[in-house]
């Protein structure tokens, strides 16, 4: 069990009042629709608006500097306010989301999560064929986080492997995210893998965009995400994630 090498403890809040807009695009963090570029190589994130829409998932407190323990990703909702994650990483407690997190700072917020969503296999037993779970996150001053960075789609049944996708996650032994572009393979009928090497503790939850901007995994499921930092799982996403969105989203 990789992912997650410590819970969140209590820690000093430390929220960031004021809220940057920034112009979205429509591209994933990397063209990574018929694998463009070198496969298989991990390099720290660019700064960038798909990048923003990834961030670092802080424990009670909302303290910034070396505290994060999971990512998650900006997806689309009715009310602008979803993030979808690893489900092992909706822990007990109050949980913050930080987009764009670097170097201590936060410069698109500080918010916290609201409620929770994990599927009954998840709840009941800890499926691994479950672990992706959806939060929602407060509003600040009548505004919500896909306001302010934009958001991928998340979709279900797309074919493991048809495209090359990108992963972007906080390794929790850096303050900066690393990106990485691969095709998928199978796992088994319920799970898929990708070979990228450095996604150690707190990768669990960084999603996988393929070139349509479109969330088609989300890191965990198998070994709640792998047991190395060389090769990674997901989910395959089918009818239990779509409903799981279905409800989280308001659609």
């Amino acid at each position: 069990m990789k992912r997650i090498t410590r819970p969140p403890g209590n820690r000093r809040h430390a929220f960031l009042g004021a809220l940057v807009l920034l112009v979205v695009t429509t591209s994933s963090v990397a063209a990574a629709d018929d694998g463009t570029g070198p496969l298989g190589l991990t390099t720290e994130a660019e700064t960038n608006a798909a990048a923003s829409r990834i961030g670092a998932l802080f424990g009670p407190g909302g303290a910034l500097e070396g505290g994060h323990f999971c990512t998650a990703s900006v997806v689309h909702s009715k009310a602008h306010n979803l993030i979808v994650t690893a489900a092992h990483c909706l822990t007990t407690g109050t949980i913050w989301f930080a987009p764009g997190y670097r170097d201590g700072k936060a410069p698109y917020g500080l918010w916290k999560i609201t409620k929770t969503y994990v599927g009954d296999a998840w709840s009941g037993d800890q499926d691994e064929d479950s672990d992706v779970g959806f939060a929602t996150v407060e509003t600040i001053g009548g505004v919500d986080v896909e306001d302010i960075v934009g958001s991928n789609r998340f979709v279900t049944g797309r074919q493991t492997g048809a495209t090359a996708v990108t992963v972007t996650g906080y390794p929790d032994s850096r303050e900066t995210p690393i990106t990485c572009v691969n095709k998928p393979t199978a796992h088994s009928a319920t799970q898929q893998r990708i070979d990228c090497p450095g996604f150690s503790g707190g990768t669990s939850g960084s999603p996988w965009v393929n070139g349509d901007g479109e969330v088609v995994g989300v890191l965990g499921g198998h070994e709640q995400g792998g047991t190395t930092p060389d090769v990674s799982y997901s989910v395959v996403l089918r009818d239990e994630a779509a409903n799981l969105y279905r409800t989280a989203s308001g659609t």
